[in-house]
């Protein structure tokens, strides 16, 4: 008899860029395992096809039964070519690395983590959504520093996995109803933004980015979008759980 629950669907990427307004430019496939023991896997492949370079990401996210992170799997491809992957794991005091790419050779670190904190930053928009659910709702509309380690701050996650902290916010808007493509679902909006300078690139730090999840343990993304420079939309086209 099965003893795991699953969930998979597909998230579309569109572009709200002046002039392309609608035009697909991704997409993200994910599978969600839910085991008998609370601990969870996320898997997930995603598709950046604008702007160039294109980047083919794929990942494999556990936590255990408290939704703390336990280790992270990262294989990255740019504009077609290998990049890089890596393997990060939480040792309790400490944050782990190991990783390989053309362009950084074999690498191993361990970072301290001295204190709280919220998760691993992943990248796939799925585990966005999820890491949301890590605010108190109960306190009403109101934003929280979030601090986490990710194998990458680009904003796309388009440089070879090497561990970095960083911090976000992570604001709570409310509920409110969605209809997407996958259906119609009740929905907590949050909004992750950068103040603090987490994820600084060439375009400066990440612009504002809104999200719906579904008001469940799920946490799924349901649709949402990125300002600024990136000008971007996602929306849940297909769900199956």
């Amino acid at each position: 008899m099965q003893q795991h629950r699953t969930v998979t669907g597909r998230i579309l990427y569109t572009s709200r860029k002046p002039g392309r307004e609608g035009e697909e430019r991704g997409r993200e496939f994910f599978t969600w395992t839910h085991h008998s023991d609370g601990k969870k896997t996320l898997r997930a492949r995603c598709e950046i096809d604008e702007p160039d370079p294109t980047v083919h990401r794929d990942i494999v996210y556990s936590l255990d039964e408290y939704d703390v992170p336990m280790d992270l799997f990262v294989r990255l491809t740019v504009g077609d070519r290998f990049m890089g992957s890596g393997w990060i794991r939480n040792a309790g005091d400490y944050i782990e690395c190991e990783s390989y790419g053309p362009s950084i050779g074999r690498v191993s670190q361990k970072l301290p983590v001295i204190g709280e904190f919220d998760g691993f930053g992943t990248h796939p928009i799925v585990a966005d959504a999820y890491n949301a659910r890590r605010i108190d709702r109960s306190k009403g509309p109101h934003s929280r520093k979030f601090r986490c380690f990710l194998p990458s701050p680009d904003h796309r996650g388009a440089t070879p996995p090497f561990l970095a902290e960083s911090l976000m916010q992570l604001g709570y808007i409310g509920e409110e109803t969605v209809t997407v493509a996958a259906g119609t679902f009740d929905c907590w909006k949050f909004e992750w933004s950068d103040p603090h300078g987490g994820m600084v690139n060439a375009n400066g730090a990440h612009p504002p980015y809104e999200m719906w999840v579904t008001a469940d343990d799920d946490a799924l993304f349901v649709q949402g979008g990125v300002g600024g420079y990136m000008q971007t939309w996602y929306e849940l086209v297909e769900l199956t759980r």
